[in-house]
């Protein structure tokens, strides 16, 4: 029988350095390290793509102790995203495998570094999922979210859907009681919205228009109406439009019905909207949120993301001085989309489509393959 565990912990451990092989982790690699640590039996789970289209719980070895300035959390809910699905397909550029996924995380403080202050064993904390070098240009302007070296938990560098994770006392952020476990792994998320409005510079009496009512596009209504404007959302499912109604959207269009267009140009006095955020990855949307839809002196913030070409003339943006603006994750706007979800200003109970147990991870990929329409966030807890 010991020959057995023995050779079975060897066999996860050979995968274990496969995968270490491709990522380099905030730890060196150690293989006597990381061998001692199967023996011993200090081993934890995690969710690993082995391949393309392939998930395994696997054994791999428990990070070790914080180093200084280091926080150990052990998670308890990770929220599935579309990037994950992406990574799982293979259609992530970004990705290598094999691959443990989730960077919208939430746990509970397990171990303390030395040297770090303001955390208690125990408390309840979302963390953030942009590591960055702190020296390059991005970094010294205090965009770290765009840093030249940018590596994002659970793409560039394993992610969170394993039971314990070591990480920097920077990326750890504590969340009120109040919130469930699956509420606060949706910080993350809702501090991509709370970074596309930065960006955006929203403001009291803008039009609004938010292309995409998938679950960013919906946490993005969530954020802008939190302000004085009106809002219309675009996209071409009628469930997800009608969500959108629900959660206060002034205006939902169906881009397969609808004159978009001249819909806009009567929600806006045709003067077109303010400000509008593209959140499909679609070009032809884009290039209508910019040729078309934008007003004189307009804003257009972009989400989604394509390796394609735009056919877009310069003088569409010259002639009325719009202001074209990218987005990536977030830069340090955890404390502002934390404090939407514990007072109450926004409530992401309505993004949460489902919670399956971390032992059910195939089960909850493939719900969320096969019912595109009707999901929006599932959550996985450990």
């Amino acid at each position: 029988q010991k020959d057995i565990v023995l050779l079975k912990g060897r066999k996860n451990f050979k995968k274990c350095l496969l995968y270490r092989k491709y990522h380099v982790s905030l730890r060196e690699i150690d293989t006597e390290f990381y061998e001692s640590a199967f023996l011993r039996g200090e081993i934890v789970k995690a969710c690993m793509i082995v391949e393309k289209g392939k998930i395994e719980i696997v054994d791999i070895p428990y990070c070790g102790d914080p180093d200084e300035h280091e926080v150990v959390v052990k998670i308890k809910a990770g929220g599935i995203c579309g990037s994950d699905m992406h990574i799982y397909h293979g259609t992530n550029a970004f990705a290598v495998y094999p691959n443990i996924m989730g960077h919208e995380l939430a746990g509970e403080i397990h171990a303390i570094g030395k040297g770090v202050e303001g955390f208690r064993k125990g408390e309840k904390v979302a963390i953030n999922n942009v590591l960055s070098c702190g020296e390059c240009y991005a970094c010294r302007q205090g965009r770290p979210n765009v840093c030249k070296n940018l590596k994002v938990l659970g793409v560039h560098t394993p992610g969170g859907f394993q039971e314990y994770l070591r990480i920097s006392k920077h990326n750890v952020y504590p969340v009120p009681d109040n919130l469930s476990w699956a509420e606060a792994a949706l910080v993350e998320p809702y501090s991509i919205a709370s970074e596309s409005m930065n960006r955006g510079r929203i403001a009291d009496g803008d039009t609004v228009l938010i292309c995409g009512a998938g679950p960013i596009g919906l946490m993005l209504l969530q954020a802008a109406k939190l302000h004085d404007v009106k809002v219309a959302v675009l996209d071409v499912v009628a469930s997800r439009l009608e969500i959108a109604r629900k959660l206060g959207a002034d205006l939902v269009l169906n881009g397969k019905s609808d004159d978009v267009k001249q819909a806009i140009m009567e929600f806006t006095d045709n003067e077109g909207v303010s400000l509008s955020f593209e959140a499909t990855g679609n070009l032809r949307v884009l290039e209508a949120c910019i040729s078309h839809y934008a007003s004189q002196a307009g804003r257009v913030v972009v989400l989604g993301f394509s390796t394609e070409k735009m056919q877009i003339a310069p003088i569409e943006i010259m002639k009325r001085e719009l202001d074209v603006l990218g987005t990536r994750l977030n830069n340090n706007r955890f404390p502002e989309a934390i404090d939407w979800l514990a007072t109450g200003k926004i409530d992401p109970k309505h993004m949460i489509s489902a919670v399956y147990p971390v032992e059910k991870v195939v089960e909850a990929f493939a719900f969320v393959d096969e019912n595109p329409e009707r999901t929006l966030k599932v959550v996985l807890e450990f």
